[in-house]
């Protein structure tokens, strides 16, 4: 006799309405439920669970992986999921199109040593994608650098080339690029748009004088206005895509961050595409990280939803980089994917786009012909540090979407479970999923 029982990857919480929102981290489903089911959904997840599927709310549960048959093993669900990391039908390059920026952030941590992205680097990330092409179902390319719009030119070659070989070969083609925003005005975006560059990361780092004091020229000079001015003509642009307004904290702006949220409330809570993101600024290696005034962990996490709470109910949306790392695998830190490269301009493979200087992250270099020379030790430290070797992970509800791997480089650093603010404020984070989503019907 079959048993349906909740399972182990779930999380859930009340909402305002009376109503309940429940979540699995291995389908990734997030189901709102009316307050007049509320009670029967907390019966069926019970741990003696239901002998059948005899009701509607029951079969929903099912059908999104809240409760399963009591023969199902999850552990070896959440084994098999972990193994399909390893697939050679994905892969995502994220591509240093020069090493320079026209800013210098306050808490930047690179140090600028390199240029723009060789003849030899690009002939290699030509060469590489070409000769996999024929096994590849899934192709997506991360624009970083520096200031990876420095070098337009270079990103409309490549997304070019590998626009041709998608529809040559029949993969799916994404991209998505991190910018100060400084050049990214209506004519570079479209530009962007038409070369499948769809997801977009902008920093503002408050109202004028706040961001221009954090966020500055290399020469000094102001740019919120600049910034401000072409994301608001980008609200006119039609076409689907998502523009991350990236927030970032620390002790010496966080009493001005809600002034930026009422500014941007303003300019941008009448286009969904436009969402917010907070996070606190880091001690990341550079030249002023002494001086950074950063906050405790305590203070950072209660505050990155606190924002974004505000926000929300202000009219903003929330970016959809939140809910999205609420899927299955979405929580890894791509230098923990085996899939995964970070390409300087020089050819050096990285895993990580934080510590480049770091020895352990040089883990091998491009060749222009398209091979690799790998050194498999260093990147083995960044892809088998997590729920392999810690059983705390591997018991964790949250584990199928970060498998103990949301940053790889935290864990050896501080010696410390590297667990992701989403879940460790999931009841939080789910009840915002919920009010976003209201604002979007």
């Amino acid at each position: 006799m079959v048993t349906y029982i909740p399972s182990k990857f779930n999380a859930l919480t009340k909402t305002e309405d009376g109503g309940i929102v429940v979540y699995n981290s291995y389908t990734g489903a997030i189901v709102n439920f009316e307050a007049d089911e509320r009670e029967e959904v907390m019966t069926a997840l019970k741990r003696q669970g239901s002998p059948a599927l005899d009701t509607e709310v029951k079969q929903a549960l099912f059908d999104s992986g809240f409760i399963v048959k009591d023969t199902i093993d999850e552990m070896k669900r959440a084994d098999l999921l972990h193994q399909s990391m390893h697939r050679t039908d994905m892969l995502h390059l994220i591509l240093m199109t020069t090493e320079q920026c026209n800013f210098r952030c306050r808490y930047c941590y690179e140090s600028f040593a390199k240029g723009r992205m060789t003849d030899d680097t690009k002939a290699g990330v030509k060469a590489l994608v070409a000769e996999r092409a024929g096994t590849l179902n899934d192709l997506h390319i991360s624009w970083f650098g520096g200031e990876p719009l420095l070098e337009l030119g270079i990103i409309e070659e490549l997304s070019k080339e590998y626009m041709t070989i998608a529809e040559k070969h029949n993969i799916h083609y994404s991209a998505d690029v991190v910018t100060n925003g400084y050049f990214l005005n209506r004519e570079t975006f479209e530009k962007l748009l038409s070369w499948n560059v769809s997801q977009y990361m902008v920093t503002i780092d408050g109202v004028q004088a706040v961001h221009d004091a954090r966020r500055h020229m290399i020469g000094g000079q102001g740019t919120f206005e600049r910034i401000v001015d072409n994301l608001k003509t980008l609200r006119d642009v039609e076409g689907d895509f998502n523009m991350t307004i990236r927030i970032n904290f620390d002790e010496d702006n966080l009493r001005e961050t809600e002034h930026l949220i009422d500014f941007l409330k303003e300019h941008f809570a009448d286009d969904k595409r436009f969402g917010v993101f907070f996070r606190p600024v880091g001690r990341w290696g550079g030249p002023n990280d002494e001086e950074i005034p950063t906050c405790t962990h305590i203070t950072a996490n209660k505050k990155i939803w606190e924002f974004t709470e505000t926000a929300i109910d202000k009219g903003l949306a929330m970016s959809n980089m939140v809910e999205g790392a609420l899927n299955p695998t979405a929580a890894v830190c791509y230098a923990a994917k085996p899939n995964a490269m970070v390409i300087g301009s020089d050819g050096q493979l990285y895993k990580c786009t934080t510590v480049l200087d770091e020895e352990v992250n040089k883990v091998g270099h491009l060749n222009a012909d398209g091979t690799m020379d790998l050194d498999y030790d260093k990147i083995a430290s960044w892809l088998l540090s997590g729920e392999e070797t810690d059983t705390v992970c591997q018991s964790c509800f949250f584990r199928p979407s970060c498998q103990g791997n949301h940053c790889p480089w935290y864990r050896v650093v501080s010696g410390e479970r590297p667990c992701p603010s989403e879940k460790k404020n999931i009841k939080k984070v789910l009840n915002l999923v919920w009010k976003n989503s209201l604002q979007q019907a």
